[in-house]
């Protein structure tokens, strides 16, 4: 951290006059920027907050800070889960929250621009208006876009129609030294030279600040209907899986779930949504299956050969959620585990392995035979079309020095565990800084040596999102 220099009231100065938004000292700094969504990772107060609103402010921004060797922490709406938008290092927050516009359509082509600022959210509820589908379906709803190619985030849907990468066509992206450079095109195909776009998607702005993106839409879905199928124990749960990929079926989502965390997601919402026995037999896991048709003659089709398909292979039942009401209470059931986690318990961390689906029983196994030897409790749920699974490691009563040391002991066997099966250590949430010693682990010395040598060509200074990803302080 020595070779980076302090912000200085020169300097502020200067930055003032180069953003139309507002720079933050001081007690002006609100306290959320000081940690993401798993502040486990770490706690730090940047000594500078800047809002840009364009990407001249930000390559202003970024030129100033390389030339006087001061650190830049870019972040989005700071809903990750792995320190990535922490000021580690402090010097300056660089926000590009206020960047929201959705610069236009084109609807021929099938294509939007979007500023990096603008909200998951915001964009899928625009484009349904203008009749297009967004398909990434990230966890979290209100992370922007930027973000969401910064850590080329995946979500529920990715079984179908892949993660945040699939989509993006073009990027604007501002370099440490404030140059300023086009990736991609609003094209489909692409055999010109290195995928800069790709390099850049996945880099967690280590390597550029995203300020605008050029992504693919598709046509709404005209019909959606979910399905919850019930089954004794995981390891027959997840055994469907493969065989509902070779029926043909396509399905949008395919999440699976274990009892206790149904238990702790209903005990949040108040309510219950998933029946826990069925003729007299405990259910032990589930799969939360969604299907689009064209119509409910399809959908009808389609219900009938899954639920042919899943009964054969051992399911206790299956529930159709064919109104709004039953769907929306089946998918927030899903989408509240982490909010009810968090409210349940004063210490988490997490991970989010991913590895081969037929390996899921097997690896989930393993884990919970590790996690006997600690004194914190785990969770886990996932995403059973592409074996992405996240587990949460909990505790009420730990003290947090030995909650981390115990939980980095597990985590080291546990990513050993997905790597020994041929899996990866994250699936969708990252590196940032919470997770750099078990990625270099996996990846080991050659691998970690061309990603820290395309992170010295793209930022000489070392002066952006430093200590992430590649890069130990």
């Amino acid at each position: 951290m020595s070779q980076y220099e302090k912000v200085t009231p020169e300097l502020l100065e200067t930055l003032k006059a180069a953003v139309s938004g507002r720079v933050k000292t001081g007690a002006d700094i609100n306290a959320d920027y000081s940690h993401d969504e798993m502040p486990i990772y770490g706690m730090a107060t940047p000594e500078a907050v800047v809002e840009a609103h364009s990407t001249k402010e930000v390559a202003a921004v970024m030129k100033l800070c390389n030339e006087h060797h001061v650190p830049v922490t870019p972040r989005g709406a700071g809903t990750g889960l792995t320190g990535g938008a922490v000021a580690i290092c402090g010097g300056v927050l660089l926000s590009t929250a206020k960047m929201n516009r959705i610069l236009g359509y084109d609807e021929d082509n099938m294509m939007v621009t979007v500023q990096a600022g603008v909200l998951f959210s915001d964009l899928s509820a625009d484009a349904e208006k203008h009749g297009f589908f967004y398909p990434p379906d990230p966890g979290e709803k209100f992370a922007t876009l930027g973000g969401n190619a910064s850590t080329n985030a995946g979500g529920m849907r990715a079984v179908k129609y892949g993660t945040t990468r699939d989509y993006v066509r073009a990027m604007t992206v501002v370099l440490p030294t404030g140059e300023v450079i086009h990736l991609g095109a609003p094209v489909s195909k692409s055999s010109s030279g290195y995928s800069l776009l790709h390099l850049m998607i996945g880099s967690e702005g280590t390597l550029g600040i995203i300020t605008e993106l050029t992504l693919k839409l598709l046509p709404m879905p005209k019909e959606i209907i979910s399905l919850v199928v019930l089954y004794e124990n995981l390891k027959d749960c997840i055994s469907t899986v493969p065989k509902l990929m070779r029926a043909n079926l396509h399905p949008q989502a395919l999440e699976f779930m274990e009892h206790d965390i149904i238990k702790v997601s209903e005990n949040y919402l108040g309510k219950k949504t998933f029946p826990q026995k069925y003729e007299g037999k405990d259910v032990g896991a589930y799969l939360l299956v969604s299907f689009e048709g064209e119509d409910d003659d399809q959908l009808t089709d389609i219900i009938e050969k899954a639920s042919e398909v899943v009964l054969e292979a051992g399911a206790l039942d299956v529930l159709v959620a064919d109104t709004p009401q039953l769907k929306k209470d089946a998918w927030a059931a899903r989408s509240t585990f982490l909010d009810a986690i968090d409210s349940s318990t004063k210490l988490v961390d997490e991970c989010d392995v991913v590895v081969p689906v037929s390996k899921i029983p097997d690896y989930l196994t393993c884990v919970k035979e590790i996690a006997k030897d600690y004194d914190f409790s785990i969770q886990d749920f996932g995403h059973a079309g592409d074996g992405n699974l996240h587990i949460y490691c909990c505790s009420n009563d730990m003290e947090v020095q030995e909650f981390n040391r115990q939980v980095a002991n597990f985590m080291r066997k546990a990513y050993a565990k997905a790597t020994e099966m041929g899996g990866l250590i994250s699936g969708e949430h990252g590196i940032g800084c919470g997770k750099l010693d078990y990625l270099e682990e996996m990846a080991g010395p050659v691998k970690m040596r061309l990603m820290r040598g395309i992170k010295k060509v793209f930022d000489p200074n070392g002066i952006l999102n430093p200590g992430k990803v590649c890069c130990k302080l």
